[in-house]
């Protein structure tokens, strides 16, 4: 694992960049906080030009983005609050929750999904309740497009200014990957728990 990332960045180049962006969407294994900068700095040793690179990160993360956009679109809100109502225990959501995401989203919906491109562990929730309060798709496309060109440039550049330290960090970048996919399991886990806690308690 702890070579794994460089190695097939490094083999496959800028499909790989946008595959690991894009199955980022789907599943944290591989967060855009470890890729883009891994990838930039495999682009600073002359593997891979470094807008390439921000383009192809760019371009998974856009697809999975408007993936969940549309299926949350598809979905619909009610519907989504019911499987959230049914499934909450699972995937530790409440309906109050959503219905607050929901009047945020409503009113600062734009810049909600602007600046959600580049907070890490929101940029790809964001693309969901755009998709349920039916953002038209245009201004949604626009303002992923300009946030994710944004974090991912932002983040390859930061991997090519340490191309100094290039074999430390490439050292590194496996057991860094599975801490924070631990620590994501951990937190969902004890937000899990806490709910079961606190269901329990208003029942008795």
């Amino acid at each position: 694992m702890t070579h794994f990332l460089p190695d097939f960045i490094r083999d496959h180049g800028y499909i790989a960049v946008f595959l690991l962006m894009w199955i980022e969407t789907l599943l944290p294994i591989f967060p855009s906080e470890l890729v883009m900068p891994l990838s930039g700095l495999i682009a600073s040793q002359g593997k891979l030009w470094l807008p390439g690179v921000i383009l192809s990160g760019a371009a998974g993360s856009l697809t999975g983005a408007i993936s969940w956009y549309w299926a949350a679109r598809a979905l619909g809100f009610e519907r989504f609050e019911r499987l959230v109502t049914r499934y909450g225990r699972i995937t530790t959501v409440s309906a109050h929750e959503v219905a607050v995401l929901q009047r945020w989203f409503e009113r600062y919906g734009s810049i909600l999904v602007l600046v959600g491109r580049v907070v890490p562990a929101v940029r790809t929730a964001i693309s969901i309740p755009a998709g349920l309060v039916r953002m038209p798709f245009g201004r949604f496309l626009l303002l992923s497009t300009i946030g994710i060109l944004i974090s991912c440039g932002l983040l390859a550049w930061l991997g090519w200014l340490l191309k100094d330290h290039y074999t430390a960090i490439e050292h590194y970048a496996g057991p860094v990957s599975t801490g924070i996919v631990a620590a994501a399991a951990l937190l969902w886990l004890t937000r899990l728990v806490l709910q079961l806690v606190r269901n329990r308690k208003s029942v008795d």
